[in-house]
């Protein structure tokens, strides 16, 4: 059994961020980089960043704004740097990686999908957005107030779970002319 260095690592992580990016065939959330990565292997959250950082200082991957998020993917330079590393990055991670990546995208994607939070204006008023975000670019959104927290809380609920449903009766609604 080979005992590995700890500059070892560090590489052998940065590599394994690298292939899950080059790997995806979009721009990827740090949060969704992440539960792809620990799905292989057991990553303090802190190093992850701490590797993003490293990764962008380099070039080797990108980091755009969305309207709601920060998104990662790999550059031109990150793939050539890939595929002369890619070596170091053990088997049996590589496999854990592809094993789980297809149900740890589909679920994040459709966790980011429908987003609904409230903020305090006041004791008695809380305003409330409710979102659907469709690959990172918001196609719906409202925006009311609630006054009470237990009030404002049930539609954060409420639009979580049922905005499949929700949103065409919305779309039926304001799309329906009267003559």
């Amino acid at each position: 059994m080979k005992i590995t260095t700890d500059s070892e690592t560090l590489a052998e992580n940065k590599v394994l961020i690298l292939y899950i990016l080059n790997n995806v065939d979009k721009p990827i959330t740090s949060d969704a980089l992440y539960s792809i990565i620990t799905s292989a292997i057991d990553l303090n959250y802190f190093y992850f960043q701490q590797f993003l950082l490293d990764l962008l200082e380099v070039k080797y991957i990108l980091k755009h704004e969305t309207e709601t998020q920060s998104v990662y993917e790999i550059t031109e330079a990150g793939k050539n740097t890939l595929d002369l590393t890619l070596d170091i990055l053990p088997g049996i991670i590589k496999l854990k990686v592809d094993t789980n990546f297809k149900s740890n995208i589909e679920s994040y994607e459709n966790k980011e999908s429908v987003i609904a939070e409230y903020t305090p204006k006041s004791e008695n008023e809380y305003e409330i957005e409710c979102k659907i975000v469709d690959k990172g670019e918001v196609v719906f959104t409202i925006k009311l107030m609630a006054y009470s927290r237990e009030q404002a809380q049930n539609i954060v609920d409420n639009w979580k779970q049922n905005a499949s449903s929700l949103y065409p009766e919305f779309l039926k609604i304001l799309t329906n002319t009267k003559d």
